[in-house]
């Protein structure tokens, strides 16, 4: 049986007892946009009793297009996301680009979110894991899963014991994505806690040409397989209208068709769990 560690996200634990659920729009389109969603949410995860982290991201700094929506100021986004957190209850995370963007989070979200393109990136590594706050990392599309040792390694040196890291599929040819299931085992196998990103390993990469495309409707496919084969949890974007969002629609799961999904992968991880699966 492996052994773990713990990792704290705010009040929540990720122990393997029950699984951890990640789940918001990919960014803050507006204040007016983004609390209904979040309260939303929040009623659909205490009805569920689920425990998880609300996601909005600030800004969306690797838009394929220059002339695509990003957000908002990084301060003004992260005090947003902890009036939230702080009404509802809930940790918040968002993502962060740059050392000075880190400390501007971490006085504001429970866990620091480091994008899959900045995955390598030393200095930000650094920075997020010398903050004092949980640290999720999305491992690069194009990193093999025992590369997550490297930072692993980076996060302790800056003294951050607090991290996990996040699957979120592998560059297969161009403008498209695979999400290879050994992947969860194998980073498990080495220690580490695993989150599995269904929305975003179903993305085409710039398949818009101007935009990033994708298959929404196989999200909670792949979700329910990484549940199945031992992740710890689930990172999935939602939006109460795909077809409108400001960023990354065609694979987001609608908003009004989440909750049977996430009835279902807490089932799951609970068979896998009884079952005594590593």
């Amino acid at each position: 049986m492996l052994s773990l560690p713990v990792v704290k996200v705010g009040s929540v634990l990720v122990d393997g007892t029950e699984p951890l659920f990640i789940l918001g729009p990919c960014v803050i389109e507006s204040e007016e946009f983004i609390w209904p969603v979040a309260e939303r949410l929040s009623a659909l995860a205490s009805s569920l009793r689920l425990r998880w982290v609300f996601k909005a991201s600030y800004d969306k700094a690797n838009r394929s297009s220059g002339a695509s929506f990003r957000g908002m100021d990084a301060r003004a986004g992260c005090q947003l996301l902890a009036r939230i957190g702080g009404k509802l209850g809930v940790p918040v995370t968002t993502d962060v680009h740059s050392p000075g963007e880190a400390a501007i989070a971490a006085e504001h979200v429970d866990l620091l979110q480091i994008p899959a393109f900045l995955s390598r990136q030393t200095d930000l590594i650094t920075a997020a894991g010398g903050t004092g706050r949980a640290v999720n990392v999305k491992k690069g599309q194009f990193m093999a899963p025992w590369d997550v040792r490297n930072i692993a390694d980076k996060l302790a040196a800056a003294g951050c014991e607090n991290f996990l890291f996040t699957e979120r599929g592998t560059t297969f040819g161009y403008q498209n994505l695979v999400a290879d299931m050994r992947s969860p085992y194998w980073i498990r196998e080495l220690g580490f806690r695993v989150i599995f990103d269904a929305t975003h390993s179903v993305q085409r990469p710039g398949g818009l040409g101007n935009a990033t495309g994708g298959d929404g409707k196989l999200a909670p496919v792949l979700a329910r397989a990484a549940v199945a084969a031992g992740c710890d949890g689930v990172f999935m974007e939602t939006h109460p209208d795909p077809e409108k969002a400001l960023s990354d629609g065609p694979n987001q799961v609608p908003l009004d068709e989440l909750a049977p999904v996430l009835r279902t992968l807490t089932l799951i991880h609970e068979i896998v769990k009884q079952g005594g699966a590593p």
